[in-house]
């Protein structure tokens, strides 16, 4: 549920280095029918001879941003796993289901005659040499913890520019922008600002309970201090996704009364059948405090800029309800 402040601002339109070629270059730089290069986050400058309008998107994010900017993908790696993470850009019933995010049919995607694949960096290194004797491959950063957002805007800009709809990727990231301010203005207003917070997921291992932390430097991390809140958790993470690993013990080191969790269960919720009646669970600060949120389903913690207003719209009205 969105704050009003956040559901205007939400009605604009809105996981290596993902750039455009030349970032300089004005919005829509790229004309109707023209061809087009854009640079990709392996340097590779990769020619389009036209702005595409058949995209095959291999992960969620790139999905996302390809129907945001209106060119509703022809394919799409586990599209119903797609519709059940990511509900903030619905995604036609003509578009195609090209098989698993890691291991993706090359035939179904050939089949399919797009003008371009854009994949995410790390997926499968041996993939894109497939691809690429059939149709042009662009790769994403996806995701670097000491950037994220900064990140998302080039991997925005790129797909935008290979799109041809550089405008709309401009209007899609100021959207973003706008929301995050109105964002940390609300929690201010609140009196909210500098709240402590975790933000996690986790699964089932037998009958223990994984827990993935969401560290500094995460998407959602950015989106939370973005908006004035505090990563509580000091915890490795990893450097690519800002993401650590623990288990309910090794939360009972967040002590301090003011924290906030926020965990994601789009499926299956170990948080309520794995921990309910867990008693480390049930004395931590904030079970005891009645400070955890749960993400409304179809809420992608690794999205694009429209997953990042659905996110930041949740932590502020959470911390400001």
């Amino acid at each position: 549920m969105r704050i009003t402040a956040l559901i205007a601002v939400a009605a604009i339109v809105l996981t290596a280095c993902g750039t455009t070629e030349d970032s300089s270059a004005p919005s829509g730089a790229a004309a109707p029918g023209g061809p087009v290069t854009v640079t990709d986050s392996r340097g590779k400058a990769v020619e389009l001879v036209a702005p595409a309008t058949r995209v095959v998107a291999l992960e969620w994010a790139e999905a996302e941003v390809v129907a945001s900017l209106g060119v509703m993908p022809v394919g799409v790696a586990d599209s119903a796993g797609f519709r059940t993470w990511n509900s903030v850009t619905p995604l036609d019933d003509t578009v195609k289901d090209v098989g698993k995010r890691n291991e993706p049919s090359v035939d179904a995607i050939v089949a399919l005659d797009p003008d371009v694949v854009v994949m995410a960096s790390g997926r499968d290194s041996t993939l894109v040499p497939q691809l690429e004797k059939y149709v042009p491959v662009v790769v994403t950063e996806s995701s670097d913890a000491g950037r994220n957002l900064d990140r998302l805007r080039d991997d925005v800009r790129m797909i935008a520019k290979a799109v041809g709809r550089s405008a709309e990727g401009d209007r899609l990231l100021s959207a973003m922008d706008a929301e995050l301010a109105e964002g940390r203005e609300a929690v201010r207003a609140g009196g909210a600002a500098g709240t402590p917070f975790l933000m996690a997921d986790g699964w089932l291992e037998g009958s223990t309970v994984n827990i993935r932390p969401f560290g500094k430097g995460s998407l959602v991390s950015d989106v939370a201090e973005q908006v004035g809140l505090v990563n509580a958790w000091t915890g490795q993470v990893d450097p690519q996704w800002g993401l650590g690993q623990t288990d309910v013990e090794g939360l009972t080191a967040l002590t301090d009364p003011r924290t906030v969790l926020f965990y994601s269960a789009s499926e299956e919720d170990v948080f309520t059948t794995g921990l309910a009646q867990n008693p480390v669970w049930q004395r931590l600060p904030f079970v005891t405090s009645n400070r955890v949120h749960k993400l409304e389903r179809g809420t992608w913690t690794f999205g694009g800029p429209r997953a990042v207003g659905h996110v930041a719209a949740q932590l502020v009205e959470a911390v400001t309800s």
